[in-house]
């Protein structure tokens, strides 16, 4: 029996990137249904986010990532430019947030054509990598789009086309998140259980095998 696996899952996250590569295994090992629903990052969905953080845990973030990164053989690096943007400085947030947008945009549309998690491998990489400087100029998020299966330039029309409707599913899925008890990503549910973070995969994978999780 195929198991239904909810995945709130954010481009602005380091953490999001760091599991994609067990999110891609989980797909092909396991007779699972990963449903991709990207969301907007903390940053963007609550006003004055960085306000509130203790000044030691970006820099703690920063270490951690770093670190983690090492431990899964993973290239790192910080986005350039960042997905949100921010001022550093003053922790302010704008309100237009262009590429954040578009990518959380181009990521429902891609998880709606079965196209999820390719989309959010490849381009992940891309911004996450550190071997990518300005991700967003030239053919970078194309050839991205080109590995996973999937056409930049139709997809940016359709998700101009199609904005409110996109806008509505990304809200969905925030109060998706709200409902099972979470906030942050990348989140995993699983019958309405929330299992949080990216070391958490496999207290995941304990609890689906609980359930019947079989190999394909």
């Amino acid at each position: 029996m195929t198991l239904e696996v909810e995945v709130f899952w954010s481009f602005r996250s380091p953490y999001s990137y760091l599991a994609t590569p067990r999110i891609a295994e989980m797909a092909a090992r396991y007779d699972l249904d990963l449903k991709i629903r990207p969301v907007y990052p903390l940053a963007v969905r609550v006003d004055g986010f960085f306000e509130r953080q203790d000044p030691r845990w970006p820099m703690y973030v920063v270490r951690d990532v770093f670190r983690e990164a090492q431990r899964l053989g993973m290239t790192f690096g910080p986005p350039r430019p960042d997905p949100i943007v921010m001022n550093m400085a003053t922790r302010e947030i704008a309100k237009e947030q262009p590429y954040i947008r578009r990518l959380t945009h181009l990521g429902q549309l891609a998880a709606e054509q079965g196209r999820g998690i390719p989309f959010i491998c490849e381009v992940s990489r891309t911004i996450w990598g550190g071997e990518t400087p300005g991700w967003d100029q030239g053919d970078h998020l194309a050839k991205a789009a080109e590995r996973a299966g999937l056409d930049l330039a139709p997809l940016d029309a359709q998700a101009l086309a199609e904005a409110e409707r996109i806008e509505a599913a990304i809200q969905a899925s925030h109060a998706r998140m709200d409902q099972v008890g979470h906030w942050g990503v990348p989140t995993f549910v699983f019958e309405n259980e929330p299992f949080f973070g990216q070391d958490r995969i496999d207290t995941l994978i304990w609890r689906l095998g609980q359930r019947g999780l079989t190999e394909r």
